[in-house]
């Protein structure tokens, strides 16, 4: 008799003959699959069956490589139908209790597999002693030893999914949970989470810390950071605040920005999101080889130290940047600790949301008077990546834990922002708040979805707000913008926007409203004539309402950026904009102009030399300090694209020397202003090559040449990088000088570039090996160092000697190495020399990869695309100086 028939005839006689036949392990579907990733799949069924969770988490640290702990976790169990999961990573078990029931552990250094009939139906617990190595690659309970000194400091990271790197939990953000915190730390140590310790017993030679139970959080959301950090407390405001850092890195902190910033931004975003901080104090903690910028661990905020601090007093850029990551951080104690997306396809939301409640907060500060302009300028790396094989929709499905952050991008951040300013413009700013508000008062301590999100600002503003989430948030692709217009007599006589899509794949036309602008000539002073809101959609719109106007000198079409859309200028305005750029007023409409000038190199309207001739120009009568920066950025990528189309030439070694020139007589001009020097002085170090300019630095380093501005430790550390990369005479040894001088972190690595730079083929050949051993010999922080310190432009020859055994190797590096060190690999060592056969070379091993995962295969097309974009310019550059 068939199985099939028995059952259908007798399915409980049937299942029993088969529990009879059958060994227990075989009657319980597997779990998940064996791996170290969980699938959104697995997630979502756990979650089903799992609820109420509470941790009781007891750590000893003691400064050593190993930590033991104990992972209590109380939780409620709908069913015994199938085994659990607890995820815990490469752990040593010590013992495992399920129940007040001693039980072996079925263990595969991913995860614990807890039978069904082991648990029970209804409130559950299960205890985990363990050992494990403290993390190296800045994820889990991460370990640095301060050469400085010999002190250890520890800190958390967990996002996306890394808490189960440091205790055994529910590791997903839809099982938000309880903590409750013990640890046993040396005696000189300080012990930080979310919540403050409201005991502290001393014994002996170390002390024990106990904290109370934070509210609901996501496992990723929770922190422990321990270590005898340096702190700065300010009681002055609502809520107290604390700052703690390194003790050899103290002098190097100014507190008073870090607290005058945040007791801003907390009274801001009470008032804004209508509902106290959820909790009740605010620490930041500056960490060493932190692997991104920041992360938002509920009232225990943690930021990169390499970014934050500073030898010398910081200039208003690095203030601002500071502002703008604290307010980013802080918003994210609402919006996305307070309420947390159900799954990893959300993260976009949260990393969004804070972006753009940043650029709002600033708006608020006296100190910086240009945050929008800031805001538009972040979104360029947006409209790139936009604009290429590596575009994607806002919103998209997330299959497993490894591809959490495949796709947080500046489509993420920043496209994602964009959106959000155009949903406050068209449902209004007080409506936005208030829908914003009713969001975050019916989700607290829970999660949500996009679908969560708009529903509740539909609400709020009356309008059905899905199908503009359908064209915006699940749409891949950019749009461009232009004018198409003409004149009669000195008047206007048609006048259209026409939208395009800029990848042919992805071919949605968007409605979105922006603002046209008109500008007419007067007296060669470009003044503005007209402008007005222009709500466009389809391929082309017509705008009646500029027809009979003055015909204009120049048209912009998304004046004062409201929009998310690529601007082509038309050819009268892009004309102007060459001869006009440096006489406009707007400093908005000049940071766009700017852009127009980069666009147009991107796109092969404007060619090489006149790029640099127009930018070196304009350069030195750029009045704002942030639009200078953009004016250097403009000269490194003029520099960067003459190195490879005409390396060696004449051109090369005039417009060279041309740019020399023009960054020493600016550093010269502004010596007086600190801000404008230290950034003509740092563009000055990065790009000189002439021997000249080389022996200059060389002056500077050793006194006796006169920059008009102080030489700081950084600064001292790129002027050696720089003679090291073209191995001027004795730039070896003053690596090895500076590094007995200056034995911190920053001169570690800063003395490990300038060694990895070098134009040494043997040395590099070590270097990349040891890159790709992946051995863990070396912490990620100093991988990372390597990676972007080895090939750098110039150094073709030397490149080339490897690229093809990178791209032979590449799968298997990505099959076995984490996808932290991936994400820069792939980003740092595939390599593109823009010449046809480079990208015949790509061709091939995009044809060849192999499985790969979906960020190292978008990092390989990109690379394609780029190379396929460098040698149509190059191509264009040729043909151009053919026609001279």
């Amino acid at each position: 008799m068939s199985k099939t028939k028995l059952a259908r005839s007798t399915p409980l006689l049937a299942a029993l003959l088969l529990a009879l036949a059958l060994p227990l392990s075989a009657q319980e579907a597997a779990p998940r699959a064996e791996n170290a990733f969980l699938s959104q799949e697995a997630a979502a069924a756990r979650s089903a069956r799992v609820s109420n969770v509470a941790y009781a988490l007891d750590f000893t640290l003691t400064g050593e490589p190993t930590f033991k702990a104990t992972s209590k976790i109380d939780f409620d169990l709908s069913d015994t139908l199938s085994p659990l999961t607890v995820d815990l990573d490469k752990a040593t078990i010590l013992r495992l209790t399920v129940n007040g029931r001693e039980i072996r552990p079925q263990y595969n250094q991913w995860f614990i597999t807890i039978s069904g009939s082991d648990l029970k139906k209804g409130r559950n617990t299960v205890s985990v002693e363990f050992s494990r190595q403290h993390s190296t690659n800045g994820e889990g309970l991460h370990r640095y030893v301060d050469k400085s000194d010999g002190r250890v400091y520890l800190y958390s990271h967990f996002e996306p999914a890394a808490a189960h790197q440091m205790f055994a939990s529910f590791d997903q953000p839809d099982l938000k949970a309880t903590y409750q915190l013990t640890a046993t730390a040396p005696k000189d140590w300080q012990v930080i989470s979310t919540t403050r310790e409201t005991k502290i017993d001393e014994l002996g030679a170390t002390r024990r810390w106990t904290f109370p139970a934070t509210p609901k959080l996501s496992p990723y959301n929770f922190s422990m950071h321990a270590g005898p950090y340096k702190v700065w407390e300010d009681n002055s405001g609502k809520y107290p605040m604390r700052l703690f850092a390194r003790q050899s890195l103290a002098s190097q902190v100014y507190p008073q920005d870090w607290f005058r910033y945040t007791k801003q931004g907390l009274t801001y975003f009470d008032d804004y999101f209508g509902i106290p901080y959820p909790f009740k104090k605010y620490d930041q903690i500056l960490v060493p080889q932190f692997i991104y910028g920041a992360m938002e661990n509920a009232g225990a905020v943690t930021f990169t130290e390499t970014r934050f601090t500073s030898t010398t007093p910081p200039t208003t850029v690095q203030r601002q940047r500071l502002a703008s990551v604290i307010l980013h951080e802080m918003a994210h104690q609402w919006f996305g600790d307070l309420v947390t997306m159900r799954w990893w396809n959300g993260l976009w939301l949260n990393e969004s949301f804070a972006s753009y409640m940043a650029t709002l907060g600033t708006t608020k500060s006296d100190e910086f008077d240009q945050p929008w302009l800031s805001q538009y300028q972040s979104k360029q790396g947006a409209y790139r990546t936009d604009d290429s094989i590596a575009t994607h929709p806002i919103e998209v499905p997330v299959a497993t834990t490894q591809n959490a952050f495949d796709n947080i991008d500046a489509i993420t951040y920043t496209k994602g922002a964009s959106t959000l300013h155009q949903l406050r413009q068209m449902i209004g700013p007080e409506t936005f708040r208030q829908g914003v508000h009713d969001y975050l008062v019916k989700y607290s301590y829970q999660n949500a979805t996009l679908d969560d999100f708009i529903g509740s600002l539909s609400k709020a503003s009356g309008k059905d707000l899905q199908p503009w989430a359908k064209q915006w948030l699940y749409e891949p692709g950019l749009n461009a913008i232009s004018a198409d217009f003409a004149c009669e007599g000195g008047k206007i006589s048609r006048f259209a926007l026409k939208q395009s899509a800029t990848v042919s794949a992805y071919p949605t036309l968007r409605e979105q409203l922006v603002q046209v602008a008109v500008f007419g000539l007067d007296g060669g002073k470009l003044v503005l004539s007209e402008k007005l809101p222009v709500t466009y959609s389809g391929a082309s719109t017509e705008v009646p309402a500029l027809v009979g106007k003055a015909c204009p000198a120049l048209v912009y079409p998304n004046y004062e950026d409201w929009g998310f859309t690529k601007v082509v200028l038309d050819p009268v305005s892009f004309a102007t904009a060459r001869t006009q750029l440096s006489g406009i007023e707007d400093t908005m409409l000049r940071s766009m102009l700017w852009q127009s000038l980069n666009d147009g190199l991107r796109d092969r309207r404007l060619g090489l030399e006149d790029y640099i001739e127009t930018v070196l120009a304009n350069a030195p009568k750029e009045r704002d300090y942030t639009l200078l920066r953009q004016a250097m950025t403009a000269i490194g990528i003029g520099k960067a694209y003459l190195g490879t189309f005409a390396s060696g030439s004449d051109t090369q070694r005039r417009l060279q020397a041309r740019i020399e020139e023009t960054l020493w007589n600016g550093l010269q001009a502004d010596r007086a202003n600190r801000d404008r020097a230290k950034t003509w002085l740092s563009n000055y170090i990065e790009l000189a090559t002439s021997d000249a300019a080389l022996q200059r630095l060389r002056g500077m380093l050793d006194g006796k040449v006169d920059a008009g501005i102080e030489i700081d430790q950084e600064t001292r550390w790129s002027i050696i990088e720089q003679l090291n990369r073209y191995d001027t005479a004795g730039s070896l040894e003053l690596i090895a000088k500076e590094l007995a001088k200056d034995g911190s972190e920053n001169g570690q690595l800063s003395a490990l570039a300038a060694t990895v730079i070098r134009p040494d083929a043997k040395a590099k050949a070590e270097t990349l090996a040891k890159v790709q051993a992946l051995d863990n010999s070396e912490p990620y922080s100093r991988l990372r160092v390597m990676m972007g310190s080895l090939y750098p432009a110039g150094q073709n020859a030397l490149a080339e000697a490897s690229a093809q055994q990178r791209l032979d190797t590449l799968a298997a590096i990505d099959a076995k190495a984490d996808p932290v060190f991936m994400r820069t690999y792939a980003g740092q060592m595939i390599p593109a020399a823009c010449t046809s056969e480079s990208v015949a070379r790509l061709e091939r091993a995009i044809a060849n990869a192999g499985p790969l995962s979906a960020g190292t295969k978008r990092s390989l097309l990109i690379s394609h695309e780029e190379d396929v974009r460098c040698v149509a310019m190059r191509k264009f550059y040729d043909e151009g100086k053919s026609k001279r």
